[in-house]
């Protein structure tokens, strides 16, 4: 007896592997503003204090990540504009890469990997996206007719 995955089963899988990576990454940039802008900021410059990037550059980018997590998580939380809210968590993933990789922090290289393959992964399977807002939205023009 051959078994076939349902397809339905695949939506469901889909939709809370997508929840999940939104609400990690709109977490990310929730946490770090409510604990204070500035904590955020001052961690990354220690961090980067000895790399060869300005720390202006640094402090900039520090002060935008945040909202830009949360923005980009909860796009991906509720399945809105979902295509371009991956590609966007990807390029993000590729600048954390970047400074992970020139301060040598392989261990944060390394989870940057992980969370680049399972975003992905989802952009790869989006034709599944189909509970979420995205997914309602593509359907209302259909129902009419």
């Amino acid at each position: 007896m051959q078994i076939h995955p349902s397809s339905s089963d695949e939506k469901i899988a889909y939709a809370l592997l997508r929840a999940v990576a939104g609400t990690n990454l709109m977490m990310h940039g929730a946490s770090r503003l409510l604990a204070g802008p500035q904590n955020f900021t001052a961690h990354l410059a220690g961090q980067f204090a000895h790399s060869p990037l300005p720390q202006p550059l640094v402090q900039g980018f520090a002060t935008g990540l945040p909202p830009v997590e949360g923005l980009i998580g909860l796009l991906l939380l509720i399945g809105l504009k979902t295509r371009w809210a991956l590609i966007a968590s990807l390029l993000l993933m590729l600048v954390l890469t970047f400074g992970s990789s020139l301060v040598q922090d392989w261990s944060a290289a390394g989870t940057q990997l992980m969370y680049a393959l399972v975003l992905s992964l989802l952009l790869f399977m989006r034709r599944y996206n189909t509970w979420s807002l995205d997914g309602c939205i593509n359907r209302a023009p259909n129902e009419a007719n």
